[in-house]
């Protein structure tokens, strides 16, 4: 009589779960003679602490230089194809792809590089593009997408205009700067295109009182710094970096870069700013200015 063989749970989820990997992980890693585990693997260092997750880092990079490096983007994507398509979210749910930065910065190049690679292009990518028909029919076959924002609450309309961006080196074409101002023309008189947040205007003074550093806690990166960002808005970022831009929907009440269900609020006492508090849905964070 043939002996049965036991098995415990944890034994069959086990080899449930990697008999699925087995063919995959040992073709990788151990395709060249008898290797035990874990030799040939080059990583140094620890595993990311979400693998099989992308490290964060690489992710952050790749959707960061997608705004301006086009050489980084290149090295990085031809390295992984998946990186075309990665996403980042820089704050508070201020999500971004790799195709998302290139598209509203008007990179053209290197938007084209990511969708060759992978990357899913939306309608703000045919926006940036000029692509009037296109971007026609999506609105006529989803009336009012015309008004959702894309990344760091920036409107349809300023995708277009900044797809008409010559000063990297690559010129257009009279076809699609015609293709452009058309499709500016129609979004224009849509009147619904050009999605904008509230802002009441302060003086510079005004907004000097907000700027500064900010602490919740007394670790290394436990707080907020205030800055100004290249348009001379003030932005929110983490401790001793830039972020996203604030927005005054009321007095010392801010809204942060389009992102709907957060306001910073700041404490003002006879004119002089003592904290911030962010109110997210289940989050409520004071910071005190340092």
């Amino acid at each position: 009589m043939k002996k049965m063989t036991t098995y415990s749970r944890r034994t069959l989820v086990r080899s449930g779960v990697f008999g699925l990997l087995a063919v995959p992980f040992s073709g990788l890693l151990f395709a060249k003679g008898n290797a035990g585990p874990g030799e040939g693997f080059k990583k140094e260092g620890p595993l990311f602490h979400r693998y099989p997750s992308i490290d964060d880092d690489i992710v952050a990079e790749v959707v960061g230089a997608s705004h301006f490096n086009f050489d980084r983007v290149k090295e990085l994507v031809a390295h992984r194809p998946e990186l075309a398509r990665a996403t980042w979210d820089w704050a508070f749910g201020d999500w971004e792809t790799a195709l998302g930065a290139a598209s509203h910065v008007g990179r053209r190049d290197i938007a084209n590089f990511l969708i060759e690679h992978g990357a899913r292009p939306d309608i703000f990518t045919f926006a940036m593009f000029g692509r009037f028909e296109v971007v026609k029919s999506m609105i006529a076959s989803s009336p009012g997408i015309e008004s959702i924002a894309g990344p760091h609450g920036i409107s349809l309309l300023s995708h277009v205009k900044a797809g008409l961006r010559t000063d990297y080196g690559i010129p257009l074409s009279d076809e699609q700067v015609e293709s452009s101002n058309q499709l500016i023309a129609y979004l224009e008189e849509l009147g619904t295109a050009d999605r904008k947040e509230k802002d009441i205007p302060m003086t510079q003074e005004e907004k000097d009182r907000y700027t500064g550093d900010y602490r919740y806690g007394e670790g290394e990166k436990e707080g907020f710094s205030v800055k100004y960002n290249m348009r001379g808005n003030l932005s929110l970022g983490k401790l001793g970096k830039s972020g996203g831009a604030l927005f005054q929907k009321s007095p010392n009440v801010f809204t942060y870069n389009g992102v709907p269900s957060v306001e910073v609020h700041f404490e003002v006492r006879e004119n002089e700013v003592l904290s911030l508090t962010v109110h997210e849905p289940d989050l409520t964070l004071k910071a005190v200015k340092v």
